[in-house]
């Protein structure tokens, strides 16, 4: 599998560089999204992990360039300070993002992570399994640990919806559109309001269990499975 690796710090490239070669991936750098553009039509690479303050072109141009001709995965790098562009980014398109500094085997975890959702070309399947989770989208029931629970409409358009990209965070702003339509931008309290009864009716001693808050960004859905 190719990944093409973009930031201008080149300390941070040749630690990328050494340790995605290392565990057996085929790597091109770029030091800027411009140059990263360009080499990747000729790379064709099946990730891309890329900085968002560059020179030329930063990762949130960068990301919607790719976005224009392609669904392949983006991962993003970013520091605490650079919360905006990082939604900016996800809402763009990208896949996830890593906060600088970084721990390599979360890094790693995450490129496996979204390698295997690019590879995945068919349609959703009616029955989803993250975890301890099962979710029947025909019928839509979900079970907990073998034992049903009851989630209204909302809930379960949630709960679908984060499943069905485990491990990816989704942004506020792509929960409220996907749950309410356009108007729902407006009322984010809807979305925090749903998220805890979700929480709730999930797991009632443990919040977060399932469902992880990304400060001022949005939620994920933890696979268990890939986290142990």
């Amino acid at each position: 599998m190719k990944i093409l690796i973009v930031d201008d710090e080149r300390q941070i490239t040749r630690v990328l560089r050494t340790s995605l070669q290392s565990s057996g991936y085929e790597i091109a750098v770029a030091n800027n999204g411009m140059e990263a553009f360009a080499l990747y039509k000729s790379f064709a690479p099946d990730l891309v992990i890329t900085d968002l303050s560059m020179p030329e072109m930063d990762g949130l141009e960068l990301t919607r360039a790719i976005r224009a001709i392609a669904e392949t995965p983006i991962i993003v790098l970013s520091v605490r300070e650079q919360e905006p562009i990082k939604v900016a980014a996800l809402d763009e398109g990208a896949d996830d993002y890593v906060t600088k500094p970084f721990s390599m085997q979360e890094l790693l975890a995450r490129v496996r992570a979204n390698l295997r959702k690019g590879l995945r070309n068919e349609p959703p399947p009616e029955v989803l399994t993250v975890g301890e989770l099962h979710i029947d989208s025909a019928t839509r029931r979900v079970s907990v640990r073998g034992v049903e629970t009851h989630l209204t409409p909302k809930e379960f358009d949630l709960l679908l919806l984060l499943a069905s990209n485990p491990d990816r965070v989704l942004t506020h702003r792509q929960l409220l559109r996907s749950i309410w339509g356009p108007a729902g931008e407006e009322q984010p309290e809807y979305l925090r309001v749903l998220v805890a009864q979700l929480r709730k009716k999930l797991d009632s001693t443990d919040s977060s269990r399932y469902i992880e808050s990304e400060p001022w960004v949005g939620y994920r859905l933890r696979d268990e499975t890939t986290n142990s």
